[in-house]
């Protein structure tokens, strides 16, 4: 009985040792697989705070750049309430435009020029110089405070007022340049003046408020531009300086070919002289070598016959060969006054 009950123990203990092996076995895998994604997810948590800290210091660094962003530009809309701090920008900025354009100071175009009239000087802000001596003006002085005064609003009546009145002063403004009538005093120049605008965001709402705002200003002899425009005008006042040069090189290609077939007829006429003297020098020769073989030589010879000499005297050779004469046409000389075939040629490539 005592063995039995050993047996049965024993027998009862491999069984739970068999029963705990296989629970180890199911759980094994699952400890590891556990374990594997508490790693990750340690990983996953260091990765959020390191992505929350760069989130954090991108988040300072853009709130230090709209604060300084802010502090420019209130820095500048309160420069831009000094009539002169605005007259000053505007005319770096069309200064900008201008040579963005191609165009170069104190050569295609001059700055503050001062011009005398009967009704007193006047200095436009800058006078662009146009192919055959003509001029264009750009005044760059308009009123910008009424737009900067509707921008910082906070209610909309307020804006929509300060809007009208940036429109109502772009109109006066357009007015004020049309009476100077800048066309008189730089003449010769186009019967217009360029109101130049500083950005096509201050234009906008003043067409916006007044749609009739360009017609009326071209009825007035005022164009108004904005850089974009602007540099598509001066472009074409480039092209034209670009024309009128290249018609100059060809007039100058023009003149020089003429002059040169003219050096080259007068070349011709003398080289025909030098033939006509060459012919008169051959037949001259000729004349002379006769002369010796029929008067000469004889009476030389009977010397030689009479003893008193020895030695045969030679008789020289005749000159066969003429000059050749002149036949191209460009350097036989026509009648006076009358252009030859070449010449005709390079007054067709003119025209």
């Amino acid at each position: 009985m005592i063995e039995r009950a050993a047996a049965d123990r024993a027998a009862l203990v491999e069984g739970q040792l068999a029963e705990r092996f296989a629970v180890e076995q199911l759980v094994g895998p699952l400890r590891e697989t556990l374990a594997r994604v508490e790693e990750q997810l340690r990983e996953s948590d260091a990765a959020r705070n390191r992505s929350h800290a760069a989130l954090a210091e991108q988040v300072r660094f853009v709130q230090q750049s709209s604060e300084q962003l802010r502090a420019q530009t209130q820095a500048l809309v309160t420069a831009l309430r000094r009539p002169e701090a605005r007259g000053r920008w505007g005319e770096l900025q069309l200064r900008r435009v201008v040579e963005l354009a191609g165009m170069s100071a104190r050569c295609d175009f001059d700055e503050q020029v001062a011009v005398a009239t009967p009704d007193g000087p006047l200095r436009p802000d800058m006078v662009v110089h146009l192919a055959g001596g003509k001029n264009i003006v750009v005044d760059a002085k308009v009123s910008l405070a009424a737009y900067l005064e509707a921008a910082e609003a906070d209610s909309g009546d307020v804006r929509a007022a300060r809007m009208d009145a940036h429109a109502r002063h772009v109109r006066q403004h357009v007015d004020r340049l049309a009476g100077k009538a800048y066309w008189t005093a730089l003449s010769p120049s186009p019967e217009f003046v360029i109101l130049f605008i500083p950005g096509e965001a201050f234009l906008a709402p003043a067409l916006e408020r007044d749609p009739g705002l360009l017609e009326y200003a071209l009825s007035r002899r005022v164009h108004i531009a904005t850089p974009t425009t602007l540099v598509t005008m001066l472009r074409t006042a480039q092209y034209a300086w670009q024309q009128a040069a290249l018609a100059e090189n060809a007039r100058a290609v023009f003149d020089l070919g003429r002059q040169l077939y003219e050096r080259i007829a007068g070349l011709g006429g003398h080289v025909d002289r030098l033939g006509h003297s060459l012919a008169k020098a051959v037949s001259a020769y000729n004349q002379a070598v006769g002369s010796l073989e029929s008067r000469v030589l004889p009476s030389a010879r009977r010397l030689n016959e009479l003893g008193v000499v020895d030695g045969q005297l030679t008789a020289p050779a005749l000159v066969e060969e003429a000059p050749r004469a002149l036949s191209a046409p460009e350097l036989v000389a026509g009648e006076p006054g009358e252009p030859g075939p070449a010449e005709v040629s390079l007054m067709r490539a003119a025209r």
